[in-house]
């Protein structure tokens, strides 16, 4: 008499099965979790899936009681066995008889296991669309055979597990592509732009080293950073370090230049559209924000943004969410952002051009990064670092300076930082005929009155570079009439906050101004010669 099926929820099963098709777990959870549930179906001592090898078959996973190492290092040959070459051929699933047992291929794990003539056995193909994975086999030491209402039911079980398995294999090739990918497109940015850590933390400069150091610690962190400096000073490569320092450091890094999208289409740039969402919208188009989903997004010169799309960059901070233009789906992301700027933005939330809600929710973490001239002890490293980059770009490779072309590069106040160092830079490997690059090949900007610092042109003979900075300084004073603050002031003419020039002349032993030297002793816009003779003395 045949054998009742027991009663299953066989459409809870399926609907499960072909959620697991589509899972994102390795293949061992999916084996193990596949035979799990097919014990409730055909209840086994042993279940194993086998892999298929060329003409071998290969133990993957084994489940049961009888499962041991024996099992799980066992290996069967497809030549020995034809009915199993068969069911792989055919892709039907074959439950064995006792007759199959004495006088046909035998069973799978004869001279492994003592399993007794007639035990219960079947044979299932794994395989789906054009590809077999191997084989299951299902064993009970009991003296029976598994219903054909059973067998079918395993078969359409074993034609899912294979799907699952299938995928899981191809997921896991697209994987290891993607990281291969990521891998060279990471390497091939180090040779263009550099080791972007080791420039920061192999610096000279005190002040550098600070803010690696906070940049590190903040980098661990979700924390919205907002990075300040001048224009070249390398707000950009800065962000990069604090991406690869973070968790996020394999996903991706999206940037974008608030000054350089037109206004009316930076909403669509950040946030995407939708087809027909605006004229000429022919398609969906993903944003910067979906984009970096799980990543960071560097939103370079956030100053520009216009007030409209301040509210929203707000709400994105606040909440996750947006809604791409022309749609009304709510889209969620995960984006860690950094936002740059040489604006003050104080002064922009002071005369509205800038939100007082969205700068104090990005200026949680400032970072300030130092202009070049601040940092003048790492020029020399800054120019080799820069040659290097360069060279792959050029192709001219191996260039070096001479002490000369050093001495005049630190003759030089830099308004342009970094950015200018290494344009002046290639110049002067295109101007140079060899390997090293002499003070003939260092193509300087002349000084333009009221643009940047002055070039103060003094004998630098045997002097050192404090003295060459206190003389600089001195000269700036005297022609600004030693007075410091405003828009005519030796700070706006240096490039330098007051507050930094003030400590700049206090280290460099030069006395403190104090409001005497901006106002007359009545308050007026005199200067009180007596302070001055003390600043230039």
């Amino acid at each position: 008499m045949e054998r009742r099926l027991p009663d299953l929820d066989l459409t809870h099963d399926l609907r499960a099965l072909a959620t697991l098709a589509t899972d994102d777990d390795g293949l061992d959870d999916l084996v193990r979790r596949g035979l799990d549930w097919l014990a409730r179906l055909a209840p086994y001592d042993l279940a194993t899936v086998f892999a298929l090898d060329g003409a071998r078959l290969v133990v993957r996973a084994a489940r049961g009681r009888l499962a041991d190492a024996r099992v799980r290092a066992h290996e069967v040959s497809l030549d020995a066995f034809p009915t199993i070459r068969e069911a792989l051929e055919t892709r039907r699933a074959r439950a064995y008889t006792e007759d199959d047992h004495a006088h046909g291929d035998g069973d799978p794990f004869d001279g492994v296991l003592d399993l007794p003539p007639g035990h219960a056995c079947m044979v299932v193909p794994l395989c789906a669309a054009d590809r077999c994975f191997g084989v299951l086999t299902l064993d009970r030491e009991r003296c029976e055979v598994f219903p054909a209402q059973v067998v079918d039911l395993v078969e359409v079980y074993a034609q899912m597990l294979a799907l699952a398995l299938i995928n899981a294999e191809q997921r896991a090739l697209i994987a290891r592509l993607l990281q291969q990918e990521s891998d060279r497109a990471r390497i091939l940015e180090t040779e263009l732009t550099g080791d972007r850590e080791g420039v920061l933390e192999a610096s000279r400069s005190p002040l550098v080293l600070a803010v690696a150091q906070r940049a590190r610690q903040v980098a661990r962190t979700d924390t919205p950073v907002l990075v300040l400096g001048e224009t070249g000073t390398g707000k950009e490569r800065l962000a990069r370090a604090i991406h690869e320092w973070s968790g996020r450091g394999q996903r991706p890094f999206v940037k974008l230049n608030c000054a350089a999208i037109p206004a009316g289409l930076m909403e669509s740039e950040l946030f995407g559209h939708v087809r027909g969402g605006f004229t000429g919208a022919t398609r969906d188009r993903s944003g910067r924000f979906q984009t970096a989903n799980g990543g960071t997004l560097l939103l370079d010169e956030i100053g520009e943004l216009s007030l409209d799309l301040q509210a929203k960059l707000l709400r994105v901070l606040q909440e996750g969410t947006f809604e791409p233009v022309g749609s009304d789906r709510t889209v969620r992301v995960d984006v860690r952002i950094i936002a740059a700027t040489h604006v003050d933005l104080e002064a922009a939330v002071a005369g509205g051009r800038f939100r007082a809600d969205l700068y104090y929710r990005l200026n949680v973490f400032p970072l300030r990064l130092p202009a070049l001239r601040e940092r003048m002890e790492d020029l020399g490293a800054l120019a080799e670092a820069l040659l290097a980059e360069q060279s792959t770009r050029t192709g001219r490779r191996g260039r070096t300076l001479t002490e000369a072309a050093c001495a005049r590069l630190r003759g030089y106040a830099w308004p342009g930082n970094i950015r200018e160092l290494a344009n002046v830079l290639e110049r002067a490997t295109i101007l140079g005929d060899g390997p090293v690059l002499d003070v003939e090949t260092i193509d300087l900007p002349a000084a333009r009155p009221g643009r940047g610092a002055p070039v103060v042109e003094v004998r630098r003979e045997g002097r050192s570079m404090e003295e060459v900075e206190r003389e600089h300084i001195r000269e700036v004073l005297a022609q600004t009439r030693g007075r410091v603050y405003g828009r005519d002031g030796a700070a706006a003419i240096l490039g330098l906050k007051p507050s930094t020039l003030q400590s700049r002349m206090k280290k460099l032993r030069l006395a403190r101004l104090d409001d005497a030297t901006t106002r007359g002793p009545t308050g007026g816009s005199g200067v009180d010669r007596e302070a001055l003779r003390e600043v230039l003395r």
